[in-house]
């Protein structure tokens, strides 16, 4: 943490470094000067929209939306269920997935198919049966395109509602089409180039989409049960409301997600969380530089 003396600057310290510490897990602040500080070729440039969007604070309501929206493919949840741990390291699987999200947008281009590779070695471990009977495997190129577009969707409408700054029609095209260089390197296959391709990507898997127990229980978890302290759960359910509101109304409606709270005042009160966050983030941002 770094060295203040006003009051409020060392409050600001403390709540930064503890949602860093959520995020990154112990050795984050090693893990982010690898990946700011290694110098070489990235695969993004500097002010790229990929960079803005990932760099954003509002990532945080949209990795819970990317989440919700994702549960509600049998397969894809069945693998999240056997596999992921969810219910008993959540913070460990925060940690893994936002090490991966810094790696691939932020660090050099060999450490970041270095990430890659990993995760594909993880990817072809993670096989099984959904309770319907049907197999699964996480290395599956559709799997990964369902997954892919959940995220690019959820972190481009969190950003366009509630970052600082949002992107211009041509800049949340070429999100789309940077974020789908990661999907590719993963293995996924039919990835959509522009924002109209992510619509309609996402509906063409309309049909396959179902709230099972196992989704309704995530659902439950990560709203209504989120693994924190009392004192932060408050200003957690503003940013879960938040997420929530940007679903699509479909989604919230399979998930049993969609409260008068939610479509009333979740847009409030995720700008609200957003900001909180930023503020505390900024603190560590200062530091180095922010993932």
């Amino acid at each position: 943490m770094p060295v203040v003396t006003s009051p409020v600057e060392r409050l600001r310290a403390r709540v930064g470094d503890a949602l860093f510490m959520r995020i990154a897990g112990p050795g984050g602040y090693e893990e982010r000067d690898r990946i700011h500080l290694t110098p070489g070729p990235r695969w993004f440039a500097p002010e790229s929209p990929i960079r803005r969007v990932h760099g954003d604070s509002a990532t945080f309501v949209g990795g819970l939306r990317a989440l919700l929206l994702q549960s509600l493919h049998p397969l894809a949840m069945a693998g999240v269920a056997g596999h992921s741990g969810y219910r008993g390291d959540p913070w460990g699987r925060l940690a893994r997935t936002s090490t991966f999200l810094g790696y691939t947008t932020f660090a050099t281009a060999e450490h970041a198919q270095e990430m890659v590779d990993r995760v594909r070695a993880v990817h072809e471990r993670v096989r099984g049966k959904a309770p319907d009977g049907r197999p699964y495997r996480a290395s599956d190129p559709h799997l990964l395109s369902w997954v892919h577009v959940a995220e690019a969707d959820s972190f481009l409408a969190a950003h366009q509602r509630y970052g600082e700054k949002a992107l211009t029609t041509d800049e949340a095209d070429e999100y789309v089409a940077q974020s789908g260089r990661v999907a590719r390197a993963l293995g996924a296959e039919v990835v959509p180039e522009t924002v109209a391709e992510l619509a309609d990507r996402i509906e063409s898997y309309r049909g396959e989409l179902e709230a099972t127990p196992a989704a309704l229980d995530a659902a439950r978890f990560l709203l209504r049960e989120p693994p924190l302290p009392w004192p932060a759960r408050g200003p957690y359910r503003l940013l879960a409301a938040g997420a929530v509101t940007l679903l699509p109304s479909w989604a919230r409606e399979q998930l049993e997600v969609d409260t008068r709270f939610s479509r009333v005042l979740g847009g409030p009160a995720g700008s609200v969380a957003v900001r909180a966050v930023r503020w505390g983030m900024d603190s560590v941002a200062r530091q180095g530089r922010r993932w």
